[in-house]
């Protein structure tokens, strides 16, 4: 693959001060595809410095221009959708129609959003006798995963970018070339030097020293809650504002006037796409008791149908962490009715589509976050069992609930708490808040409540 032997600065690509490298592996065949730079503090402190003196310039340029390099940076992502889709195949292991339709397709869409946005959003308007700004917040960092590489970057750099904030982005060490091709996106797009910079490097060295640096003022970072909580705690002892995108254990409600075949089914799928590294993805599957063994069925079925065709999870590390998970179910009296912790494939970091049934609210696979190809089965009584079952972790990012009554369905939401539901099968949102309740995080991403958190507000009184 190809890849870029420096960091992009103040709108070049430059030598980093860092002589280690990364090498990048894809996940399906082990072998070592690329080296990018690991970029260390000093390397971070330029491209703050970059964003830094890029910023009033990039603040006082007007919306409708702000909105056309966004535009033009949607252009380029779209012209190279498919570079886009194989490069994410090969450092993450996505099948290539998933990297073409999801990897690839969501983030130009994002990207489409957050440019008409930026047009047309509010600046500024009159409360009483004042007069209320929303101006940048200034310098984002944003440290992004390897699971969605492009979407995720795309998801905090145009809104940050549509607000009038600058950037430092230091992506996932799994993903950096995918993070490589946006910043070239983005130069061709003709976002100015210094607005968009990208330091790729390891979490502890390069996102520590950027989660720590006082020239930034706002931390966006997605990831695991444990990474989360260190750099809440560094950017509370600076009063720096975070935003955090954090894990879930989402539930999967189904209630017993839903089309049971067609909820586990999609309950299933959902979990398996992507390989299971879905920070939102559906893990519990919580059936009434007088359907449960049907859905049992119904649901090893689903899963055996997938075979090794998901694609591999990303890393070693990854692939021993899922299949310590599944150990541990069984070890805990889960059945296995699906899968197991033996990878189908002598090379790669595959792991079998896995479903467990019999599982109890308190098991570990039904409280923390596994993120790989893992469902579990619950039974539960009653609706209020179900509620307290489906809030019954200490995350709250997502959700579905399925009902004959749609009614019905939402009246069950409205008590979950969790940041997003969908209902009886709802289509994504992009333009939709995502985020999450307790330890699933703190802000929200897409739409206008994404905008938002890039923006600070003030007042003149006349």
């Amino acid at each position: 693959m190809k890849a870029q032997d420096g960091i992009y600065l103040d709108g070049a690509w430059r030598p980093a001060a860092s002589r280690d490298v990364i090498e990048v592996v894809n996940p399906a065949d082990e072998q070592v595809i690329a080296r990018v730079p690991a970029g260390n503090a000093e390397d971070v402190d330029a491209a703050v410095r970059a964003a830094r003196a890029a910023l009033p310039g990039w603040a006082a340029t007007p919306p409708a221009e702000r909105a056309a390099r966004l535009t033009a940076l949607r252009d380029v992502l779209a012209a190279r959708k498919g570079e886009i889709a194989e490069t994410v195949t090969a450092e993450l292991g996505a099948p290539p129609a998933f990297a073409q339709v999801v990897h690839a397709g969501l983030p130009i869409a994002v990207a489409g959003s957050y440019a008409e946005l930026a047009a047309t959003h509010c600046f500024e308007e009159k409360v009483g006798n004042s007069t209320v700004f929303q101006e940048p917040i200034g310098v984002v960092a944003a440290i992004t995963p390897w699971n969605y590489p492009l979407h995720q970057i795309v998801a905090k750099v145009a809104p940050a970018l549509a607000a009038g904030c600058t950037v430092v982005l230091k992506p996932a060490e799994d993903t950096p070339l995918t993070a490589q091709l946006f910043a070239e996106a983005a130069h061709e797009a003709g976002v100015p030097a210094g607005v968009l910079n990208l330091v790729t490097g390891l979490g502890p060295v390069a996102g520590q020293a950027l989660a720590e640096h006082p020239g930034v003022d706002l931390v966006s970072f997605t990831g695991s809650t444990a990474v989360g909580r260190q750099i809440a705690a560094t950017a509370g002892a600076a009063i720096k504002k975070v935003a955090l995108e954090l894990g879930g254990k989402s539930a999967n409600v189904i209630l017993p006037s839903a089309d049971l075949a067609k909820a586990v089914g999609a309950g299933v799928a959902n979990v398996m796409s992507n390989s299971g590294q879905t920070c939102s993805a559906w893990t519990r599957m919580l059936v009434h008791r007088d359907q449960y063994d049907e859905a049992v069925e119904l649901a090893a079925a689903a899963a055996a149908k997938y075979g090794d065709r998901i694609g591999p999870v990303v890393n070693a590390k990854q692939q021993a962490r899922v299949r310590g998970y599944i150990e541990k179910g069984v070890a805990e009296g889960a059945r296995l009715v699906a899968g197991g912790p033996e990878s189908p494939r002598e090379r790669g970091y595959f792991i079998s589509p896995t479903v467990f049934a019999d599982v109890t609210p308190e098991m570990t696979i039904a409280q923390e976050e596994i993120f790989g190809p893992v469902l579990s089965l619950l039974r539960y009584e009653d609706e209020e069992d179900a509620l307290r079952i489906a809030n019954g972790t200490v995350y709250g990012l997502a959700g579905a609930v399925w009902a004959g009554d749609e009614a019905e369905a939402v009246a069950f939401a409205r008590r979950m708490d969790t940041g997003q539901v969908d209902i009886n099968g709802g289509r994504f949102n992009p333009l939709a808040p995502f985020g999450g309740y307790k330890q699933s995080g703190v802000g929200r991403e897409l739409g206008a409540h994404g905008l938002a958190e890039y923006l600070q507000t003030k007042s003149l009184q006349f």
